[in-house]
């Protein structure tokens, strides 16, 4: 156990270099450097131990030199959500001991020098690497986007495109909780039945084996959709909007479909928002964290009570992270991809 004023080892992930095409494990360092778990003279921050890190595909984004957000710096470290321990505090919000989650570099160490923004984690009575997923950042896309974007009302038809990933597996039991009849795709045999059978979707279809998608969307729903909660983008977006009812809502989380081609995909069928009457709108879950408290009330007794199951694909040591991180890209992962870095 590490104590407070000793050198330690601190494993590193940088950033190599901007990528085109699918990242690969080359384009990540894995270095190791020295820290003594101190806090410099005069800080306000905090000195932190990381315990978990997540994988999400919204980092793809920041590896490339123009990006919507801040792109990752080569030769710097990169970061993403992760949870984290206090081991020292210089700053009035935070206390030693405390658990957080928020922004933090992939180290095993590290100094945010202004913690304003990292989210203390009041209930422990569950699993702590929940607070990379069900009630972090992808638990506040879900909730809110499905909630507050689409405006859901029972008996509606729902479908979520990347269904079994952290946000999707969340929208289809919400949506369930409503009332609603709600379709998932995903894009393995391995990820249908986890869909159908632990997440109560009412039907499923693996989009790579779907040549038609339009098709596949029309036997789900001959009455149409009321709802699509949007993840992939690109060919499946313009099935979907083929397939809208009147006054559908259409929230859009990601396109991930898109964040590995050169050219994005044009969408042909938009004229149906007019025709439709239907509302497209996009999000991003730093929208919402200042609702985290309403959020919590919400989602804690859905944990606490098995109306919400939820499945991470956890990997071991941040030596792991790389190749997790990429594994999304090409759907190796089942569920909400995690890195366990310590369990201090």
């Amino acid at each position: 156990m590490a104590h407070i004023g000793e050198e330690m080892k601190n494993k590193q992930v940088i950033f190599r270099d901007y990528v085109r095409g699918f990242p690969k494990e080359s384009d990540f360092i894995i270095t190791s450097a020295t820290i003594r778990l101190k806090l410099p003279q005069g800080s306000n921050g905090v000195l932190l131990k990381t315990l978990y890190l997540s994988c999400d595909p919204y980092m793809r984004m920041l590896m490339q030199s123009q990006s919507a957000t801040n792109s990752y710096s080569p030769g710097s470290l990169i970061y993403g959500f992760g949870v984290a321990k206090v081991l020292e505090s210089a700053h009035s919000g935070f206390n030693e001991g405390d658990l957080v989650w928020g922004i933090l570099k992939w180290e095993e160490y590290s100094v945010v020098e202004e913690p304003g923004k990292l989210i203390k984690i009041q209930h422990t009575d569950v699993p702590l690497s929940y607070y990379t997923g069900i009630l972090g950042m992808p638990g506040i896309t879900a909730y809110f986007g499905f909630h507050d974007i689409c405006s859901p009302k029972k008996g509606e038809y729902v479908y979520v495109s990347a269904a079994s990933g952290a946000v999707g597996q969340l929208v289809g039991q919400l949506a369930k909780l409503m009332g609603c009849y709600v379709v998932g795709s995903a894009g393995s045999k391995e990820k249908i039945e986890l869909l159908k059978n632990k997440f109560g979707f009412d039907d499923v279809f693996n989009y790579k084996e779907e040549p038609d998608l339009n098709a596949a969307l029309k036997r789900c729903f001959p009455e149409g959709i009321d709802i699509y909660f949007e993840n992939v983008g690109g060919k499946t977006l313009d099935a979907v909007l083929l397939n809208m009812r009147p006054h559908g809502r259409i929230a859009v989380c990601g396109m991930i479909s898109q964040y590995n081609i050169d050219q994005s995909e044009g969408v042909h069928n938009l004229m149906l928002l007019v025709v439709q009457r239907i509302r497209m709108e996009g999000f991003s879950a730093p929208d919402y964290f200042h609702l985290n408290a309403k959020f919590l009330e919400a989602m804690l007794p859905y944990i606490r009570e098995g109306k919400i199951s939820y499945v991470e694909d956890t990997v071991h040591g941040l030596e792991s992270g790389p190749t997790a991180l990429i594994g999304l890209f090409s759907g190796r992962n089942i569920g909400k991809q995690v890195v366990a870095i310590s369990t201090e």
